[in-house]
This record gives C-alpha cells, structure tokens and sequence, in this order.
C-alpha cells in the first residue's frame, strides 16, 4: 500500500510538472492579455474622463455666463410712465405739431421765391436804360426825330396843324387797321410811334411815301401822318410804345 502511494504521488508531481511546463506559454499569454486588458482599460477611463471634464467645465462656463446674464439688473422706468393717458390730448398735440410744420415750411418757401425774384429782378442800371427821356423843346414843328428804346427805334414827330387836320380827315372804315387819330396820340401834335415795319421788321423812311407819312422801302409799305398802314403788305399800323409827358420832357417807357 505504501509503495503504491509513493509510486502515485511520482507519477502526479511528475504530470503536474510536465504539465507546467507545458502550460507556461499559456499562461504568459494569459497574464499579458489580462495586463493589455487592464491597460486599456485605464486609457478608456482616462480618456473618458478627459472628455467628461471638458464637457463638465464647457456646461459650468456656459452656465456662468447664462448666470451672468441673468443677473442684469434692469432700471425701474414705471415713474416715467404716463400715469393717465387722454386721446383728446395726444390729437391737439398731433395738430399743433402739423400746424407749426406748416407755418415753418410756407414762411421758407415765402423766403426762398423773395430772394430768387429779388436776384432774377433788373438791376438799378437796367431798369434806367428801360426808360428813355427826350426834351421835347429841342425838337421844331414838323420835324421828326428818331432814338433809341430797348434796342428799337422809335419815331418821335412833331406835328402840324395841318398834319392834325389830315390825319383826321378820312374814313376810317377804308383803313385796313382802322383807328382813329384820337386812339393813337395823346397829345395831338406829338405822334410817337416805334419805327418797325409790321411786315418784316423793316425800319421805315420818314417824311417819304405816296401819304407824307413813313415808307418802308423793302416791300412798299405806305404809312400816313398817323403812322397808320395804306397801301403795301403791312397788315398793321406802326405800333405805339407806352409814354407819358412829363412838364417839358417826353418819357418812354
């Protein structure tokens, strides 16, 4: 019995042994995926970790600011609120800021149309050329005497008596612009008239022509003592300027 017993606790040292010695790569193999186990697990946990600390501390920051934020104070404007509000009251004012508006902008347009009229209006200098005086004392009776106005000749003719008579001597009805002497003068021996034809502008001659009038030589108008058209294509009479007698002094104008 005792030689059996010995010859059993042989034969497992020696399985064991060998079976140690066999499982050795196994177990090395065994204990180094336990460790890569184990390590790896320690990155996941360390990155993990990372992760939800940069997390924690973005939530933390966001939170702060919304903290922040919500922590303004904002002033109390209920003391300059309208305790009563009246509709009657907002309309008069609404009127009264429309009515001031109005008067403003009418006072300066008022002021702008003043001073562009005032500029756009002759000068002193201007408005005496506008004007022209003759002596008449400086002009003897029947004679004529021609200046100047505005860029226009203007006849001034010193009449008869018997040119008063003539001029009034005819039929009016046969003119063909009929008028009268009476229409044309103010003063019966003074005739003033400007001296352009009424066909193309021509000046006329005086004292000439078939009437002891005016003749205009470029197309055969014929005027009488009172300027007034007879024969030729003038279909009007002279025209007569605006003029006024003043003491010894005729003015045109």
């Amino acid at each position: 019995m005792a030689s059996l017993a010995r010859t059993f606790a042989s034969s497992l040292s020696n399985r064991t042994f060998h079976a140690g010695a066999a499982s050795a790569p196994a177990m090395k193999r065994f204990f180094s995926v336990g460790t890569s186990n184990k390590e790896e697990e320690k990155k996941q946990r360390s990155a993990s970790g990372l992760l939800n600390r940069s997390v924690i501390d973005a939530v933390s920051s966001q939170t702060s600011m919304q903290m922040r934020h919500n922590t303004t104070n904002i002033p109390d404007f209920s003391k300059y609120k309208k305790t009563k509000s009246s509709g009657e009251a907002s309309r008069n004012f609404a009127y009264m800021v429309v009515g001031t508006t109005g008067l403003l902008s009418a006072a300066g347009a008022q002021a702008t149309v003043t001073d562009f009229l005032a500029n756009m209006s002759a000068s002193a200098d201007v408005l005496a050329l506008a004007k022209a005086e003759v002596e008449l004392s400086a002009i003897p009776e029947g004679k004529n005497v021609t200046i100047k106005w505005r860029g226009k000749p203007v006849f001034i003719r010193h009449r008869t008596q018997s040119e008063i008579a003539e001029a009034n001597d005819i039929q009016i009805s046969s003119l063909r612009d009929p008028q009268t002497d009476a229409e044309r003068v103010k003063d019966p021996k003074w005739l003033v008239m400007l001296g352009v034809c009424t066909h193309l502008g021509c000046v006329p001659i005086g004292e000439a022509g078939d009437f002891g009038g005016w003749y205009c030589p470029c197309h055969g108008s014929h005027y009488d003592i009172s300027g007034r058209i007879r024969q030729g294509p003038a279909p009007l009479n002279l025209e007569i300027p605006e003029y006024n007698f003043q003491d010894d002094k005729l003015i045109i104008g």
